[in-house]
């Protein structure tokens, strides 16, 4: 089984963040992994995106063409990724600043205001965070354990309170 995810949002929102604590939850669970970052003009403002790949067999082609999965921070991406997610598969949508007024039928659009939940957990850089949590469930390769140890392993050393505040977040968009 291969799980492929788009991120995507303006620099400084988080999605490469996203990328490497899916990536290394991946590594964690043995499984093979593919983190590929891909930065617009600039780092901070400019659009930013990655593509995550976990699977249980060999990764032949770090490219995606379509996603299983996918979470945009902000509209530039969502219009821009929204045809990129597979018929049959899952995107969540920071619906605080984005509008989803174009739609598609065919997959699964997860719409919650990730922007103000993370304001009333006192930190609104951590929407990213709470879009991770959303999907989470709907991930077959890549569960909340995991997720957990990925992030003690890349912040709880060196910062732990900011360990306490992405479980947190993490967990408030796994209650959507």
């Amino acid at each position: 089984m291969m799980e492929k995810i788009l991120l995507a949002g303006f620099g400084g929102q988080g999605v490469m963040f996203i990328g490497k604590i899916i990536t290394y939850a991946g590594m964690l669970d043995g499984r093979e992994v593919c983190w590929i970052p891909s930065y617009g003009p600039e780092m901070r403002g400019g659009t930013a995106n990655c593509s995550v790949i976990v699977s249980d067999e060999e990764i032949h082609s770090p490219v995606i063409e379509s996603a299983d999965f996918g979470i945009v921070l902000n509209q530039p991406s969502y219009d821009k990724f929204l045809l990129r997610i597979k018929p049959g598969g899952v995107l969540v949508v920071n619906s605080s600043i984005i509008s989803t007024e174009q739609k598609r039928d065919d997959i699964e659009i997860i719409a919650l205001p990730a922007g103000d939940i993370a304001n009333g957990i006192g930190n609104p850089s951590l929407a990213n965070m709470v879009c991770l949590g959303a999907l989470l469930p709907k991930m077959n390769l890549t569960h909340i354990k995991s997720i957990e140890k990925a992030i003690d392993s890349v912040v709880g050393k060196k910062k732990p309170e900011l360990y306490e505040l992405n479980m947190a977040a993490v967990k408030k968009g796994l209650e959507r």
